[in-house]
Order: structure tokens, then sequence, then C-alpha cells
């Protein structure tokens, strides 16, 4: 049931650039997550984003992904059993596929997705796949959500003060206030700055798992090593003990 609603189509092409206007990509977003996007399109913070994108791409900037939304294209709230957080979507050519840390197959996969793929083979023993895709985890309920949706070619966080945060905030409340229980991965301080979110909102129906950023610049430094911290097996047994359904880990 949950991987028919949240199963997604095949990834983008490797031509991966934002072509349309940002409010189309508001129109593909799941009816059941529009009360959320569509509220805060209304805005002004949201036409102000819609603008500041748009007039980049007219300047002729690079801007990755081409689905920028694509997390939120399948589903709702409670149809997510795990949110996992990531701060900007990769820089590169054909990398960035509109979720969190992965990239589309047949791109060379980035430090910390190999720093991921490892922790599920020294945790659970599977064995890392060959590409850096985690879109088979999201038929399962696994949110892969950016805190800012956008990115400039070869400039990272180059969008990060256009505004993408008040909405991602309020998916990431939505998802808080909502009954059905879910574990939020927090990983690095730019993740575990949104617990607040989630305390708030979330009366304690919900597990918080934090640990530092897989990435290879602080995945085994104190003061929560990601290596050894094993998320993806805890996550599991909690929402089994939950009623839930769990997550299958292996990647394919």
């Amino acid at each position: 049931m949950v991987q028919q609603a949240l199963g997604l189509d095949e990834g983008p092409s490797s031509d991966n650039r934002l072509r349309q206007p940002l409010r189309a990509a508001f129109e593909a977003v799941s009816p059941a997550w529009r009360a959320v996007t569509d509220a805060w399109l209304a805005t002004p913070a949201g036409a102000a984003l819609c603008a500041a994108v748009d007039a980049r791409v007219a300047a002729g900037a690079v801007v990755y992904p081409a689905h920028p939304l694509r997390a939120l294209e399948r589903g709702g709230p409670a149809d997510v059993q795990v949110v996992i957080l990531g701060q900007d979507p990769y820089h590169g050519p054909g990398e960035a596929e509109g979720l969190a840390f992965s990239v589309a197959p047949g791109v060379r996969i980035p430090p910390s997705l190999r720093n991921i793929h490892a922790e599920l083979q020294r945790e659970l023993g599977h064995a890392p796949p060959r590409h850096g895709s985690l879109a088979a985890w999201t038929g399962q309920g696994v949110l892969l959500l950016n805190t800012c949706l956008t990115v400039e070619a070869d400039r990272p966080a180059s969008h990060a003060r256009l505004g993408w945060q008040g909405l991602t905030d309020a998916v990431i409340a939505a998802l808080a206030a909502d009954t059905a229980p879910k574990v939020f991965l927090l990983w690095g301080a730019h993740a575990q700055a949104r617990q607040v979110l989630i305390d708030g909102h979330g009366a304690g129906r919900h597990a918080v798992l934090a640990s530092n950023h897989p990435s290879p610049l602080s995945a085994r430094r104190p003061p929560v090593p990601f290596v050894g911290s094993a998320p993806f097996g805890r996550a599991d047994a909690w929402l089994r003990s939950q009623g839930r359904p769990g997550v299958d880990w292996r990647l394919r």
C-alpha cells in the first residue's frame, strides 16, 4: 500500500537542469502534500522564491535539479515512515535527482553516499549497489528531503538564502504533526537544528536518531560519529514496535 502511494517514476535524465518555471514544479506535488505547499506558495515568501529562481534561470544560470520537489510528488505525511534530512542538492552535472543524498543511476557516487552505503553494509550486511540512487527507499515511505531544493552548477549553497527553508520547515512541521509514528534521521548540525520543529509539533509521537553527518569530514568524529551509529536497523525496529511496516533498506 505504502509502496504504491509513494513509488516514484523513473528518475530524471542525465540532463538534470531546471528548465521549467518553478511554479510548474509545485503543480507536480502530490494532492496529499498540496495543503502544505499551496499555502506556502501563496505567501509573499513563496512568490519571492519563484521569482528569484526563475530570474537566475533566465539570466543563464545552470540550476539543478530538474524536479526540485520530486520528494513530494507522491504520497503524503501519513505515508512517511522515515525522514532523512539533507541540506543542499548536489551541484555537479547529472547528479541531483530531487532526493536528498541520492544521485541518478550512472553518476559517480559522492563520498557522503559512499559512507551511507558502507554503514548499511556494516550494520545490516547489505552489499553496496553499483549505483547511487536511493529512489527505491521512497516506495517504502522514506522521505529524502533537502532543506534547500535548488542549487547552481558548481556553487554549493548558492540558493540557501532564497527562502526554501520556509517551505521545507513547513513540510517538517506537517510531518511532525501527523499522527502516524515516524523516525527522523538527523545527520549533522544543520538537520539537527530542525529538531525544535519536530518536538514542537510532534508531542512525543516520533523517534529522533541523531548523529554526525556522513560526510568524510565528520562521519568518524565525535560526539556521535555517523559510522557505527546503526541508524537503519534502529529505525526499522522502532517502526515495527509502533505497528508500522518498517523498511527493507537493501538497494539493488
